[in-house]
């Protein structure tokens, strides 16, 4: 359902936007007429409403709709999504283990000066927007120091040509969102140091490591499960920035494209493989709560 509501709020956004698909793709000196026969053929001289209940009736079929520009949506984001999965996934994992390292890190060394570091930097991380730290990375890895390519340049499938292009745009997106998840880990890890069987586990003399990993860590599986699944919203929104700024083939160019065009096809596309891709990422972490909770005495 709420999906369906996202989606209708894109194409009512779209249609509140100056302009439409019609003018924004014109070809230089075409006639109001042109113009004109370019809006119908879109049916965009149709209420919105329909054009809307047209495009998701036929979302269940995996049809997209077509972009402004005559090309099938889907065969529009077949290339640059994977390279997009690839980013977003890379992020991702990384992510995890990072803030998850760090957390654990902190929690073993309560209230002392690595547990401050970790704090003091993890928030400092998630303050960092993505723009400002791919402009910090640029410096320091490729105009000062010249170890990475500043700029992604494809090869022929459409894809990186090399790994070391993947670089800078996986940090970009992984530095801010593992400040914002080791918060979470520390935070899961200190409300269970205060549950009886931690408390059990450090009087018996267990070392720390040990309670942590054995301990605390099975119990703070629930909220860091889902504190990281619901960091994948804002890492593929950050995506769409990081890509601009590195070139890089993935779908960020094509939504901006497309929100330039005022293509609602092509942007609600975007948006329904973001969601779907999210959702798929909170059922999983749902699935680690419920087995987590379940295997509990």
């Amino acid at each position: 359902m709420m999906l369906l509501v996202l989606l209708a709020l894109v194409f009512a956004a779209i249609e509140l936007l100056p302009g439409d698909a019609a003018s924004a793709t014109s070809e230089r000196g075409e006639g109001a007429a042109g113009v004109a026969a370019r809006r119908h053929l879109l049916g965009l001289d149709r209420p919105v409403w329909e054009r809307f209940w047209d495009w998701i009736t036929a979302l269940p079929t995996g049809d997209l709709g077509t972009s402004a520009r005559g090309e099938r949506v889907t065969d529009l984001l077949a290339d640059p999504l994977p390279n997009t999965v690839l980013l977003g996934a890379t992020a991702f994992v990384l992510t995890a283990l990072g803030a998850l390292a760090l957390g654990l890190w902190a929690a073993a060394r309560p209230r002392g000066a690595v547990d401050s570091i970790v704090d003091l930097t993890s928030t400092a991380a998630f303050a960092l927007p993505e723009f400002v730290v791919s402009i910090g990375l640029l410096l320091a890895l490729s105009l000062w120091t010249g170890w990475l390519p500043a700029a992604t340049v494809t090869s022929a499938d459409g894809s990186p040509a090399s790994w070391t292009m993947l670089v800078m745009p996986v940090l970009a997106l992984t530095i801010p969102q593992t400040g914002w998840n080791t918060r979470i880990v520390r935070a899961a890890l200190a409300d269970q140091a205060s549950t009886p069987h931690v408390e059990a586990a450090h009087l018996d003399g267990l070392a720390t490591r040990r309670v942590l990993l054995r301990h605390a860590l099975p119990g703070a599986w629930p909220a860091i499960a889902t504190g990281v699944a619901t960091a994948t919203g804002p890492l593929l929104g950050g995506t769409v920035v990081v890509e601009t700024l590195f070139n890089y083939p993935g779908i960020g160019a094509v939504l901006a494209g497309a929100v330039a065009d005022r293509d609602t096809p092509v942007i609600a596309g975007v948006v329904a493989c973001a969601a779907a891709l999210i959702t798929v990422i909170l059922l999983l972490a749902d699935l680690v709560r419920a087995r987590t909770l379940g295997a509990r005495p």
